[in-house]
């Protein structure tokens, strides 16, 4: 494993991400039963989340660096079981960094990334605490530019629960953001994408239907609890 800031690159035995993120870059892995190695290409600027990138957790201080490159678009191949298919798409990438821990009574946070469209995107989360309040905080995306979103503009509530062995986890939402017209149901496309590794989550690829139909991705922290 390694890294290097000029000319970037990281990487992680045979998975790698090198080039200029606000330009050209490539992402490249390679396992027993897949392989991928992707062209990516950022057709937008670079988006700071929150307050200039220092992006709130909680009313008490808790926060965090954060931006994202939601512009790429991908093309390259996948190799599936030997089999080796093109490919073309768009790619959002999140980076994100604190010092600070959460809250001693928050117990988890429901992360969305979402494409409205061609040209307008979401991004809002929620921080859920022990008595059911949560914490609430986005951006909205449009034509490049990014506008923080505050808790009371807008709606995450859960729809749909699916069993994951043994933990209720939401994987349908209902998302809404009204100042924009936005009121959405985002669905899991896989419900069953748990991560059962040391820390546990849920995390996965989703559709959007309702006032605007796009795709996106949900990452669910602190529902392993459920079996406790």
């Amino acid at each position: 494993a390694g890294a290097r800031a000029e000319p970037f690159a990281v990487w992680l035995d045979a998975w790698e991400m090198a080039g200029a993120l606000d330009g050209a870059a490539t992402l490249r892995a390679e396992a027993d039963d897949f392989a991928y190695d992707l062209a990516l290409q950022a057709n937008g600027p670079f988006i700071l989340h929150g307050e200039a990138g220092f992006s709130r957790k909680s009313d008490r201080g808790q926060a965090s660096y954060y931006y994202s490159q939601p512009h790429f678009t991908v093309t390259g191949r996948v190799t599936l079981d030997g089999a080796e298919m093109p490919v073309t798409g768009r790619a959002w990438m999140d980076r994100e960094w604190s010092s600070q821990p959460l809250e001693a009574d928050q117990t988890g946070w429901d992360w969305f990334s979402l494409r409205l469209g061609a040209d307008a995107m979401l991004m809002a989360f929620r921080l859920r605490d022990r008595e059911g309040g949560a914490f609430l905080s986005g951006t909205w995306i449009e034509d490049g530019q990014a506008t923080a979103l505050p808790g009371t503009a807008i709606t995450l509530d859960p729809l749909a629960e699916t069993d994951v062995d043994g933990r209720m986890i939401p994987t349908e939402w209902r998302v809404a953001v009204p100042e924009r017209g936005v009121d959405v149901t985002v669905s899991a496309l896989n419900p069953l994408a748990w991560n059962a590794s040391g820390f546990a989550y849920w995390e996965g690829p989703v559709g959007v239907s309702g006032s605007h139909t796009g795709d996106g991705y949900l990452e669910m922290t602190g529902y392993e609890a459920a079996l406790d």
